[in-house]
């Protein structure tokens, strides 16, 4: 009886067959399962769409299908197919080694089982079963474990090639692009940190509001703690909050910075919101116009810096002591200053020193 061959090419000798070659014959199968278990082999899928059947070598060393890690390589133009005999039971290592973007199918090479494909952007390793569990329909199995660390802690350097998908909640980060962490319905994003840091270098860091939402900090998860809003909206107000009986507290200088009134055609105009601390250096005789963004309960502060001897004077809405203006220096080299608050109808003087020396 003559031998027969296993699907993988190992060679099955007959009772009494192959007198005088059958050590050499034996020595083959060793080689042949030695590669089974354990060989590698490069194979070449280069081209357009295609279906490429691995080879099998019945009684000799060197099958395509009959080695455990199996690498594919060349540059693919179109989808490509790998498939191996209806028979065959094994599992293989398989690395998509190609280039180009087009999948890579490993199957049986014909029935209706279940295959193996690598995306057109997944250039990975696999482990897969070809299990011959059908006569007719055998399927392709895939490991259901990761390959490579056991632990995603071990990896000191990850990197993904496409989104990560965290429970169909997905963080993308593709080439200059935004990373957007996205809660699964409405939850949060908690961050057990310490202390949080934003900006890179050296740039300006930057919270937003998506659409309409004012920004607002606060503590204790908003349980008995005052806040900062920032108003969303067109002219919003940024709004501080103390807790209960709190108080705002600057352990620093807190100061307004001074800014420039100009005189034009005898008249100063001046936005209360934009330069509440504001000084004027004359140019000429001037009338203080009335001022505009008021809002009630805020102060103004003036400084007149005289260059030259310019007269003064002020609209009927700026209120002064005993309803009478003062008497304003006038005199190159010479200071005034005065202070107001609104009271939602008038700017009533609160102080005024005159006569101060420039310095």
């Amino acid at each position: 009886m003559a031998s027969t061959y296993t699907p993988l090419g190992v060679e099955l000798q007959a009772t009494g067959e192959n007198a005088g070659t059958w050590g050499t014959k034996t020595n083959t199968n060793l080689q042949l399962i030695e590669q089974i278990s354990g060989g590698f082999i490069e194979k070449s899928i280069a081209g357009g769409a295609q279906t490429t059947a691995l080879t099998v070598s019945d009684g000799s060393t060197g099958a395509e299908l009959a080695h455990r890690m199996i690498e594919f390589t060349g540059t693919i133009t179109g989808n490509q197919i790998v498939t191996i005999p209806i028979d065959v039971q094994t599992f293989y290592i398989l690395r998509n080694s190609t280039s180009g973007s087009y999948t890579v199918q490993f199957k049986y090479a014909t029935g209706s089982g279940s295959t193996f494909t690598f995306s057109a952007t997944d250039k990975g390793d696999k482990i897969i079963f070809a299990a011959a569990n059908d006569g007719t329909n055998p399927d392709i199995k895939t490991l259901s474990i990761g390959t490579g660390i056991a632990n995603v802690v071990e990896d000191t350097t990850p990197q993904l090639g496409g989104d990560l998908d965290v429970n169909g909640n997905d963080i993308v980060s593709t080439s200059n692009a935004d990373i957007d962490i996205i809660p699964n319905g409405t939850g949060d994003v908690n961050l057990g940190a310490d202390t949080v840091q934003i900006g890179d270098n050296d740039a300006n860091a930057t919270l937003t509001t998506q659409g309409t939402g004012d920004l607002i900090l606060n503590t204790n998860n908003g349980t008995n703690a005052g806040n900062i809003t920032l108003e969303d909206g067109a002219n919003g107000h940024i709004q501080f909050t103390t807790n209960g009986t709190g108080t705002i507290k600057f352990n620093d200088l807190a100061y307004i910075p001074q800014q420039a009134l100009t005189s034009s055609s005898n008249a100063v105009a001046w936005d209360a919101q934009a330069k509440p601390n504001a000084y004027h250096l004359t140019t000429e005789n001037t009338t203080f116009s009335a001022p505009t963004n008021n809002v009630e309960g805020s102060f103004i502060c003036l400084e007149i810096n005289y260059n030259g001897s310019h007269t003064i004077a002020f609209n009927t809405v700026f209120e002064f002591a005993a309803s009478t203006a003062p008497t304003f220096t006038s005199t190159d080299g010479k200071t005034d200053i005065l202070v107001f608050r609104y009271n939602g109808a008038v700017w009533q003087e609160v102080g005024r020193t005159l006569n101060l020396s420039e310095s």
